[in-house]
């Protein structure tokens, strides 16, 4: 299923409500966020089996940056910092050139990855500081849309794993939004949340043949 998940839920209650709809045992190809909206992929039933096919696909966001300050989880979430003048358009032009192509950026400290067997994100609820890992993924393209007010809307395709919100850190402020838009070749426009797309169709618009071991 296609979902285009509102803000606010999380996309673990989004894979819960399917599961009540259809009896069925259900999964995601990847989650989003609860303060972001997006194309969400949810399966069911047999499908989930197939989640290794979907969860490195490519993803398209839009985000709005908020230059002005960082928060402490990267996003309108956390606790703000000290404000600080946004960049020229120049030196944020310069900024987003460094960030194309391979990139190895910190894992956000309100993130699930596990830090000595805990969630890093119940760390940071905790007010326990620690010192996140690395991540390198490939910021395919990263786009300025518009830059207003110290906001910069990017537009951005990268490889799968990869964290927005440390991109935007990156830059010196924080995601004050964020949309996924594409999911590898599916569009958040083609969302339908009354329609289950049959795993062989979905297969095929992947290029992976149905019935292939996808162990």
């Amino acid at each position: 299923m296609l979902l285009d998940k509102p803000a606010g839920p999380s996309s673990f209650a989004l894979v819960r409500d399917l599961r009540r709809r259809t009896g069925a045992r259900t999964g995601h190809a990847g989650t989003l966020d609860p303060f972001a909206t997006g194309l969400l992929l949810l399966l069911s039933g047999r499908a989930t089996k197939l989640a290794s096919c979907f969860v490195g696909l490519d993803k398209r966001y839009l985000t709005d940056v908020d230059l002005s300050s960082r928060t402490t989880t990267g996003d309108p979430e956390g606790r703000p910092g000290e404000r600080h003048e946004p960049p020229s358009p120049a030196a944020l032009h310069e900024a987003l050139a460094g960030l194309r192509g391979e990139v190895q950026l910190p894992i956000p400290a309100a993130s699930a990855v596990k830090i000595g067997g805990e969630r890093a994100y119940r760390l940071a609820r905790r007010g326990v500081a620690v010192e996140m890992p690395l991540r390198r993924s490939r910021v395919h393209s990263l786009d300025v849309i518009a830059y207003r007010d110290g906001i910069a809307t990017l537009d951005l395709r990268v490889s799968s794993g990869t964290y927005v919100r440390a991109i935007a850190d990156a830059l010196g402020g924080h995601c004050a939004t964020l949309r996924r838009t594409e999911v590898g070749p599916f569009r958040v426009e083609e969302a339908d949340p009354e329609r289950l797309i049959p795993p062989d169709e979905a297969l095929a618009r992947i290029g992976v043949r149905a019935g292939a071991d996808h162990a």
